[in-house]
């Protein structure tokens, strides 16, 4: 119950406190090239529930017709708009309204789509068993997946040999060890990486060896 009041409190704050961004943003993308503000891609949700996420279109219309569920940072779908929202991060703000709607937590961990949950293990379903989040241990391990992607043939056997298998075992680790000081821990982590990439605190996680085990330092 606190998770929740907390998720509705801090979401409608942040919504609030930058609506003037956020529309600043809408009209930027709007004029960009007429098309829709927001995107609306299916994804995963607790117990396995779909529901359609909130972000700011960062890439050309019906993009997911045309490419994978993976994306380079020289994917020719992103827009110009659209990559200078990715690398800051603000495509991710409207989500505090699936949050509001309660189908996101502001930490936990990030939705998938429906490809990659099927892949799911017996133990991996847990990863469902919480409310998908905004931010979550893997976001910040790995906070700029274009860049890991680059140049990569395959984007999306990059992200399923490079990324999903550190991915799910920070995902599981969330699920087993979740608590209220850990979300502000995340969260106050996630706004470190963000601003300030290099600080020591980001680069421990970011360099922590978890392929040979799942405790972080």
């Amino acid at each position: 119950m606190m998770k929740r009041i907390f998720d509705i409190v801090f979401s409608l704050s942040v919504l609030v406190a930058l609506s003037p961004l956020l529309i600043l943003v809408s009209l930027l993308i709007k004029g960009g090239d007429g098309g829709t503000v927001f995107y609306r891609g299916a994804r995963t949700g607790r117990y396995g529930r779909p529901f359609r996420i909130f972000k700011f279109r960062t890439m050309v219309p019906n993009a997911e017709a045309i490419g994978g569920a993976s994306t380079a940072d020289e994917d020719p779908r992103i827009t110009r708009v659209g990559r200078a929202l990715r690398r800051y991060k603000l495509d991710e703000l409207p989500q505090f309204i699936n949050v509001l709607t309660g189908e996101m937590s502001v930490v936990g961990p990030r939705p998938e789509v429906q490809y990659y949950t099927d892949m799911y293990t017996e133990t991996e379903k847990a990863i469902l068993t919480v409310r998908p989040g905004i931010t979550d241990w893997a976001s910040i391990w790995n906070s700029d997946e274009g860049a890991v992607l680059a140049g990569a043939a395959d984007p999306e056997k990059a992200y399923q040999e490079l990324i999903r298998p550190t991915k799910i075992r920070l995902q599981l680790k969330y699920v087993r060890e979740r608590s209220f000081f850990t979300d502000l821990k995340i969260i106050f982590l996630t706004v470190l990486a963000i601003l300030k990439p290099e600080s020591k605190a980001v680069q421990e996680i970011r360099t922590q060896d978890f392929h040979q085990k799942e405790e972080m330092v």
